[in-house]
């Protein structure tokens, strides 16, 4: 995890807030809530600190190289990952198209702003692994951002970096 740039031969994708996709997640909870209806069984409703974020892959043959990561404050970012079987515009959001491991970056409140960030590196790898993996089916993939403990969507720049295939 750096903050430096990709060498040439290696792509890096940054991850991108999808608003209209959070905005319509939103909405279904605010529907149900208004309505007084349930959430089908196994759904996931997106909670008020989380947002829909994407990855465009340009091409699907591709190996994971690394993260960068970069929160100017304190607080927690969970990464996780939603499965290829989920059509947004079809159906909702399961749980069961959750994917694990999940990424998690933080700085404690008390941590001066430049001390590294922390992470589970050995969860990051296997993420990042599991991200290149679904790359070589999809064109495009969707995560859940979670921002807790004082972190904002202001406040973060996320890419990952792949080589390509040979």
């Amino acid at each position: 995890m750096e903050t430096a740039t990709a060498p040439s031969n290696t792509l890096e994708l940054v991850f991108k807030e999808d608003t209209a996709l959070t905005e319509m997640m939103r909405l279904r909870v605010s529907s149900l809530q208004r309505s007084g209806q349930k959430r089908q069984d196994g759904e996931r409703l997106l909670l008020p600190h989380e947002a829909v974020y994407r990855l465009d892959f340009p091409t699907q043959e591709l190996h994971f190289s690394r993260w960068y990561f970069s929160l100017s404050a304190h607080g927690r970012v969970t990464i996780t990952g939603i499965s290829q079987h989920w059509t947004p515009d079809l159906t909702h959001l399961m749980t069961r198209q959750l994917l694990e491991p999940i990424g998690t970056f933080w700085r404690n409140a008390n941590d001066p702003e430049e001390t590294p960030l922390k992470w589970l590196e050995a969860d990051m790898q296997e993420f990042g692994e599991r991200i290149a993996e679904l790359a070589k089916v999809r064109k495009v993939m969707y995560f859940l951002f979670a921002f807790k403990d004082g972190a904002e969507t202001a406040n973060l720049n996320c890419s990952v970096e792949f080589t390509p295939e040979e």
